[in-house]
């Protein structure tokens, strides 16, 4: 754990729960891509970074989740490094109380004012042109989280923060946290025609042919939204669908996973709203969804 992996002359990650890039840039200098899930993350990261006598001149955040941004403040506190992140990641780095708030519709439960869902502020700074190390390049990665992106760097390595799960996860849990499933699903279509040598996930062994995983995860994702759409013959609310979700899923029912799963869920159905294969009535002041094929049936 916390061991330095290398995929090209320049680019390296440090291999733990939620992998951190760090790549070489000028001389000494190297950026680390994310920051681990806490200080004591990033204390090791550091470590690792100064063994190999190497300066940290800034971080890159793909976006603003806890397990991202966890080690940024310890780091710019003891570096003096600069944060980077992209639009609203942007805001909730600098307001990492807006994630519970957000996930919680309102003011927060108790039980999501922890570092899994709310890191230590840190003074981020919008990603531009002109701060970008030469030769890297953006590419934005909406879905799991609004504003996610990755960076592809001059050797190629493409670092894709939480774009892709990897089989591993997949298998176990199937439904995990989404915030537009339109967005993920193009996300995924465009990384499989991104040139890159190899792409380093956050939560997933690196890849130099990306297309395999991209198959899985989109796979697995269809099989949940027509899994959801079988759950909607007979009209039910959004609670009523979650239970069937969480019984189907074998999820036990808790505070932050009825926010984690309650935001995926929805954003399944808003989905399947788009697409026409699913959309909801107000009868007796309760929003009831159904799949569209099986309500037209009954309206027959």
């Amino acid at each position: 754990m916390y061991e330095l992996i290398q995929v090209s002359e320049h680019d390296h990650y440090i291999d733990c729960p939620s992998r951190m890039g760090i790549v070489k840039t000028r001389g000494n200098e190297v950026v680390m891509i994310d920051s681990g899930n806490d200080a004591s993350a990033a204390k090791k990261a550091l470590r690792v970074i100064k063994e190999n006598g190497w300066e940290l001149k800034a971080v890159y955040n793909t976006h603003s989740h806890a397990d991202h941004i966890g080690g940024n403040r310890y780091l710019q506190e003891n570096t003096g490094c600069r944060i980077f992140a992209n639009g609203k990641e942007c805001d909730f780095i600098r307001h990492p109380e807006m994630e519970p708030h957000m996930l919680y519709g309102g003011y927060p439960a108790e039980e999501l004012l922890n570092k899994f869902f709310m890191a230590k502020p840190s003074q981020a700074e919008q990603i531009t042109d002109d701060v970008l190390p030469e030769g890297w390049s953006v590419i934005p990665l909406p879905g799991h989280s609004e504003d996610q992106v990755g960076f592809i760097t001059p050797d190629k390595t493409a670092y894709i923060g939480d774009a892709l799960a990897s089989e591993e996860t997949l298998s176990k849990y199937a439904i995990s946290y989404t915030f537009d499933i339109g967005s993920c699903l193009s996300t995924i279509e465009k990384l499989k025609e991104t040139d890159a040598s190899c792409f380093v996930p956050s939560h997933a062994a690196h890849q130099y042919d990306i297309a395999p995983l991209c198959e899985v995860n989109t796979r697995v994702m269809l099989e949940v939204a027509e899994r959801i759409r079988g759950m909607l013959i007979e009209p039910c609310t959004h609670d009523e669908l979650m239970k069937k979700v969480f019984d189907a899923y074998e999820i036990s029912m808790s505070i932050p996973q009825f926010c984690l799963i309650g935001t995926t869920v929805r954003s399944y159905v808003l989905w399947m709203r788009e697409k026409g294969i699913a959309d909801c009535t107000i009868r007796d002041n309760r929003i009831l969804w159904q799949n569209t094929a099986d309500r037209k049936a009954e309206e027959l």
